[in-house]
């Protein structure tokens, strides 16, 4: 923790390439030198085919809303105001990842599936978290 009480991710020895990618701006994701299938989490071996050659790629930083839930309840170390979003968004890419909506009410009428979304990025203490907001195209 630092700074702002609010939990900050502390990155590892397989995470550092996601990390650093953050913090310049880009949403970095494995890629599996064998069979191409982008992958996420940061893993030491891919999943559809358990070569360890996997590589980091910035990818568009564009999603698809896949499912959320609106939490009502302070999550110490994690969030300030209530209510936020949490998400599983769809990378166009292909893996799912965890994440919270800005810049969109946390109101179910403003959060149908499908909802094209593209990366933003805040800062939290020393890292930077990569969140995800409507999409220009969903915003007009």
């Amino acid at each position: 923790m630092t700074g702002d009480a609010r939990a900050v991710p502390v990155p590892t020895a397989v995470t550092r390439p996601f990390w650093d990618g953050t913090k310049a701006g880009e949403l970095r994701i494995q890629r599996c030198d064998d069979c191409a299938e982008h992958v996420f989490h940061p893993r030491a071996h891919c999943p559809a085919c358990g070569s360890s050659r996997l590589g980091w790629t910035a990818v568009s930083g564009r999603a698809r809303l896949s499912s959320y839930v609106i939490s009502d309840i302070p999550a110490p170390g994690f969030a300030d105001d209530v209510p936020y979003v949490i998400a599983i968004v769809q990378l166009d890419e292909g893996p799912r990842m965890m994440t919270n909506l800005v810049n969109v009410p946390p109101d179910p009428e403003a959060l149908p599936l499908d909802l094209p979304l593209e990366v933003v990025f805040a800062p939290r203490g020393d890292q930077v978290l990569p969140l995800f907001r409507p999409a220009a195209e969903a915003r007009t």
